[in-house]
């Protein structure tokens, strides 16, 4: 092998590996933030650990859809003041307002970013794709809680409001996805136990 022939070897490999790391990187990242709370990004916990205080905070909730998504979204309340530690359930309502199913992935956020790691999520639409079928309504349940610890943070020990936001795209695989729990379905007794 000549020595041009090895370069282009090499540099088509190189090319090739550089292609593969950035296709990683994505997923990478998304699950970095959720372990770490980087970024604004929610931790993911499995259950609530915490012991309940009874300092409070007010959480906010903000509700969008891009304009392909033909979708009514919202929160059932847009605030809702909850203890540190104690495990909290607050719904959303969607209804698909075309005829036709559409799929959306929901994309999550936390204001202000340096409270994010103090977020944890137990439960939340935004884990799976949604599916609603043409007309469907559907609610859409976030179990989470705030970790105490938020208070004793000096870069968070002020923060007295945070702002759960959510953002629903349209799904690439329009066929996937799961289906949604119909508006007015009772939630689990788990998901039910910290509701405030």
């Amino acid at each position: 092998m000549d020595g041009r022939r090895r370069t282009l070897v090499l540099s088509v490999g190189l090319v090739a590996g550089m292609l593969g790391v950035v296709a990683a990187s994505v997923p990478l990242y998304r699950l970095f933030c959720q372990v770490t709370g980087y970024g604004g990004t929610p931790r993911i916990v499995s259950s609530d650990t915490a012991q309940t205080t009874s300092q409070t905070v007010t959480i906010r909730f903000d509700s969008n859809v891009m304009a392909d998504v033909p979708w009514r979204f919202a929160p059932e309340q847009t605030a809702m003041t909850v203890k540190l530690g104690e495990t909290n359930l607050a719904l959303f309502r969607a209804e698909n307002l075309s005829n036709e199913a559409v799929t959306g992935t929901a994309v999550f956020n936390v204001t202000p970013g340096k409270a994010a790691i103090y977020v944890n999520k137990i439960q939340c639409f935004c884990f799976t794709q949604q599916r609603l079928a043409g007309g469907e309504k559907a609610e859409m349940p976030v179990s989470f809680y705030i970790d105490p610890k938020i208070a004793n943070d000096k870069d968070t020990f002020d923060v007295k409001t945070i702002t759960l936001s959510y953002t629903f795209y349209r799904s690439h695989n329009q066929t996937a996805g799961a289906q949604a729990a119909p508006a007015g379905s009772a939630p689990s007794t788990d998901d039910k136990k910290g509701k405030s």
